[in-house]
């Protein structure tokens, strides 16, 4: 059966057109002429049967419609350029991994760290996409997740990294004030964090329970920073902000309150060979070979 496909081409000059709502900027771009770009929108509004842009005079602006099919045709260019240039890898004899992982400890866990793999195995590529959430690894199209530990992955091959023991942590100015007096800040998908830790440690946390609320640590962390209020976090995440006063810890420590990190691969008979150097390499650094 006969694809119903745009040119590349087309879909290229869209791309550009609606990150820049300009015809004239994306001709630019492409080293093409602003007529080329119309024509090729014009085929492609033709093709598709649905107006994209809208004219204005001089300007334009992407449709309703054409703000959505815009934004999916960007992922999946995106997606044909990595493809093409993994086969490209593999022709010249490289590899590469595609690894989801949590944002902030991608970023001040593993990205620190991805140096010394490079070290060890220039040929491999590791690329790292960003998953805050449990998923369903056997359709992600990625060889392995670093994430919490989650009944989600039970049917998959886990393995523990390492145990963060969560701190609360303030800029130093607020260190002294008495805990019901200073502002709590929550992260979106733990609401009762603060609830357990005053439960623990038996702080008058009281109403001081509810606060402003982050979606990740990182900004969390940064809040903290910027002397916002008490936030409750990895002690991983904020080890060189501790030891440099960035931030400080005045309220106990509780065992109780740790989060487990870990490494999420298909079952152990699908490992291939460069995923196998990936996991041992990162067992090391989390300490377990």
């Amino acid at each position: 059966m006969t694809r119903r496909l745009p040119s590349t081409t087309a879909l290229v000059a869209l791309e550009a057109a609606a990150r820049h709502l300009s015809f004239a900027r994306a001709a630019q771009e492409l080293a093409l002429s602003e007529g080329a770009i119309s024509r090729q929108i014009a085929k492609l509004e033709a093709a598709v049967g649905v107006r994209l842009f809208n004219r204005i005079g001089n300007r334009v602006e992407l449709s309703a419609a054409g703000a959505g099919y815009a934004a999916q045709m960007r992922t999946a260019l995106a997606d044909i350029e990595r493809h093409t240039q993994q086969l490209i890898a593999q022709a010249r004899g490289a590899t590469t991994l595609e690894i989801g992982v949590i944002p902030t400890l991608a970023g001040r866990w593993l990205i620190p760290l991805l140096a010394r793999f490079h070290e060890r195995h220039p040929e491999i590529q590791v690329n790292l996409r960003e998953r805050t959430q449990p998923f369903a690894l056997e359709d992600s199209g990625l060889h392995a997740a670093i994430n919490y530990e989650h009944p989600a992955w039970q049917s998959l091959r886990v393995q523990r990294l390492f145990e963060a023991q969560l701190v609360a942590v303030c800029h130093p100015r607020l260190a002294d004030y008495p805990p019901a007096s200073l502002p709590l800040l929550h992260k979106r998908e733990s609401p009762h964090s603060w609830r357990r830790y005053a439960a623990l440690t038996g702080l008058p946390l009281g109403a001081q329970v509810t606060g402003p609320t982050y979606d990740r640590y990182s900004l969390l962390i940064e809040a903290a920073k910027a002397g916002f209020g008490m936030a409750l976090v990895p002690q991983r995440y904020i080890e060189e902000d501790l030891a440099t006063g960035r931030l400080q810890a005045p309220w106990p420590a509780i065992p109780e309150l740790r989060e487990r990190y870990v490494l999420v691969t298909r079952p152990a008979e699908a490992v291939d060979p460069t995923l196998a150097l990936f996991e041992r390499w990162l067992l090391e650094e989390a300490g377990l070979e």
